[in-house]
């Protein structure tokens, strides 16, 4: 992402109101990238790391592994940052083509369908929980095993055992506790985690901690 005069200034005002935290620098750089696109300090407490998320999924985009996002704000909000870096594939479940089902939502037969065919992808849900919890479905199923989950979906029905299950899945993954979330919170998530791989990986081929 290229910083400007006022992106650094909005930067120091969160970590001026911000303050004290457990945070490593890694982990920092994607919860002040969350903060800073939806002005929501909330998120502060909200996101969590599962361990070995980062250097898994910085290994992963270096590596080029496919991206799987489960609808095009998602896929729009990341494209500049991964064509400019890693240009790792990014295909979206809305745009996958699968036959007519009743059993689930577009967003989760496309998910389930480009899983299959990319098993060790990193996975970017930012929106539909359905799609959620048909990833962590193949997951427990053990028919896949992807590189890094991020979940974000919003929701009131059914996210909160998603987020749950994701969470004693052993799958690296970031993931949002509780009712918030969105798209556009996957997608700071994603161009944060970017571009610290490219600092370690693209450009000083130095490890993140």
């Amino acid at each position: 992402m290229e910083w400007h005069v006022t992106d650094a200034q909005s930067l120091r005002i969160i970590d001026s109101e911000i303050g004290d935290h457990s945070f490593s620098p890694s982990e920092y750089e994607i919860v002040r990238r969350v903060i800073y696109a939806t002005a929501d300090f909330e998120y502060k407490s909200l996101i969590r790391f599962s361990d070995q998320a980062l250097q898994a999924g910085a290994a992963a985009l270096a590596a080029r592994s496919t991206i799987i996002v489960d609808v095009p704000m998602v896929q729009v909000g990341i494209a500049p940052t991964i064509q400019n870096t890693f240009a790792n594939p990014v295909y979206c479940s809305m745009e996958a083509l699968t036959r007519p089902q009743r059993e689930k939502s577009k967003a989760a037969w496309g998910i389930v369908t480009l899983a299959r065919r990319y098993p060790e992808g990193i996975f970017v849900i930012g929106q539909a929980q359905t799609a959620l919890t048909a990833l962590v479905e193949l997951i427990e199923a053990e028919e896949i095993r992807p590189a890094l989950v991020i979940g974000t979906p919003a929701g009131f029905v059914g996210v909160d055992v998603a987020v749950e299950r994701l969470k004693d899945s052993l799958i690296p993954h970031i993931r949002i506790e509780g009712r918030k979330g969105s798209a556009v919170v996957a997608a700071a998530i994603v161009d944060g985690l970017v571009d610290l791989a490219w600092q370690a990986y693209g450009k000083e081929n130095t490890g993140i901690r």
